[in-house]
């Protein structure tokens, strides 16, 4: 089956058709000025999920991810904190590979940084200038002419007319442009500001033509990817400069990923409803918040609350639990049987439309969701074929259990989900349990203690009283031939 894509530019899915050996994918990344937050988490678990499929699929892949390391809130933060703005970007890119590691999200190929891009960009300015695409002002900045490019507006669907419209209606717009939608390329230095030399004046290079300069050496390329509130003015913007210069298509395919909305609001730090990456993974395992990211389309929007990330650590605990006891039964030498013929085959086609559904959904513009969907339903599948001694003990069964594990295989590779293995992530989970709700280990742990000496002296009445305070704890008591086992409800 092939592999569809939704393209931004066209608004529909389409077969993707590489345009050589090598695929090329540059996605957007962050401006280094502050932690990541989760809607940053978000687009970079899903490139990486459609860069670890492509490479599983057969691909080559040449993935290009940058980072923004000049840019006004860069300054303000260099301002703010008495630092050297260069230090403050590295930093905070420094910070970002922190979080990415922790979230399972594989290094791009290569990570351009803007400002080893200046003498690029002024030549992108300059060539623009002589074409008549652009022009410099008195103050040294450089702005692109719009109207110079004729399919502006294409890719975010608006008017051209309409955009002017509604530029020449705001106030403040600079004086020296040409016109109110032209956007700058190059602007010219502030006191104190830092600068670079340039043909114009001292200054730095404007937001959107960075991308341009980094995307050169692998236009055209095959996906250009972002969040979704890029697609305008930034890669709108980008496109047509890049387009105007270098008379070559930009990029074959738009992929954009929904926002993420906190408690059904945006997120916002005057809301007081921020939440970066390191917020989170203080409350859940970063595993966690993966599965939580993928649990939805990435095109549609996704709202961040705890009641979902709790569901979401339930739901992988479920898959985790499942693991364990295939593992487990795999691992004893029971006595096996075949099944009648004609059950073993409706088994057999039942077993194997779980991998042709999944693969459906991945091949369908990467439904991730869809395809944890099919991966709970096969969990249950499995649950159902071990509470049952009989087919435990078949041999087709058997090999269905071995089959999962191949499946798990293939779900680790694609989505990075299910990496640890399940004494690990249990172990894990139990610490973050407890830090989560503040539970008085000593307290436990003397419940327990007592609880202990009271079944050894067969005083049943007090091991149910404690029981119940345990319970009331939140935590629950397995009595098990090893001893006294607990976790939390």
């Amino acid at each position: 089956m092939s592999l569809f894509l939704y393209n931004t530019a066209t608004r529909q899915k389409e077969a993707f058709v590489p345009q050589g050996d090598l695929v090329k994918i540059y996605v957007c990344g962050i401006t280094a000025y502050d932690f990541c937050h989760i809607g940053h988490a978000r687009s970079a678990v899903i490139f990486d999920v459609l860069v670890r499929y492509l490479r599983e699929r057969g691909y080559q892949v040449h993935f290009i991810r940058n980072f923004t390391d000049i840019d006004d809130k860069i300054i303000n933060r260099a301002a703010k904190e008495g630092r050297d703005w260069r230090e403050v970007g590295e930093t905070y890119m420094a910070a970002f590979h922190e979080d990415m590691d922790r979230l399972g999200v594989l290094r791009a190929d290569e990570e351009p940084k803007a400002t080893a891009y200046i003498g690029p960009i002024l030549e992108m300015c300059q060539k623009l200038i002589e074409a008549g695409k652009a022009y410099a002002t008195p103050s040294g900045d450089v702005y692109f002419r719009v109207h110079s490019y004729p399919h502006y507006g294409e890719l975010s669907q608006q008017s051209l007319d309409d955009m002017s419209a509604g530029a020449s209606a705001r106030v403040g717009v600079n004086a020296e442009k040409e016109d109110p939608l032209d956007f700058a390329l190059w602007k010219s230095a502030k006191p104190g500001e830092p600068s670079f030399p340039s043909p114009w004046g001292e200054g730095r290079p404007g937001w959107h033509i960075e991308c341009s300069a980094m995307t050169t050496p692998w236009i055209p390329l095959d996906i250009h990817g972002g969040g979704q509130d890029l697609i305008f003015p930034h890669h709108e913007n980008e496109k047509a400069q890049t387009e105007a210069c270098l008379n070559t298509t930009l990029a074959k395919l738009w992929m954009h990923n929904g926002f993420v909305q906190i408690n059904a609001e945006k997120m916002s730090k005057s809301l007081g409803n921020y939440k970066t990456i390191r917020d989170i993974l203080e409350s859940y395992l970063p595993e966690t918040l993966r599965f939580f990211l993928l649990g939805k389309h990435y095109r549609s929007p996704i709202d961040f609350t705890f009641d979902e990330m709790d569901e979401a650590e339930r739901a992988e605990r479920r898959i985790y639990q499942t693991i364990h006891d295939v593992e487990q039964v795999l691992a004893t030498n029971a006595k096996l049987a075949n099944l009648p013929k004609d059950e073993e085959e409706a088994m057999r086609a039942e077993w194997q439309s779980f991998g042709e559904r999944y693969m459906s959904a991945m091949d369908d513009d990467i439904n991730t969701a869809q395809a944890l969907g099919v991966i709970f339903s096969q969990v249950r599948h499995v649950n159902r074929l071990l509470e049952e001694k009989r087919l435990r003990k078949s041999r087709v069964v058997r090999e269905f259990l071995e089959d999962f594990l191949r499946a798990l295989h293939l779900w680790r590779t694609h989505l990075g989900l299910f990496t640890l293995d399940a004494k690990t992530f249990f172990s894990d989970l139990k610490a973050m349990r407890i830090r989560r709700t503040g539970l008085d280990l000593a307290r436990v742990e003397d419940l327990l203690a007592q609880r202990k000496r009271a079944r050894e002296a067969k005083d049943f009445a007090t091991s149910d009283q404690l029981r119940g305070e345990l319970e009331g704890l939140g935590v629950i008591v397995q009595d098990t031939p090893e001893g006294q086992k607990w976790d939390l409800a």
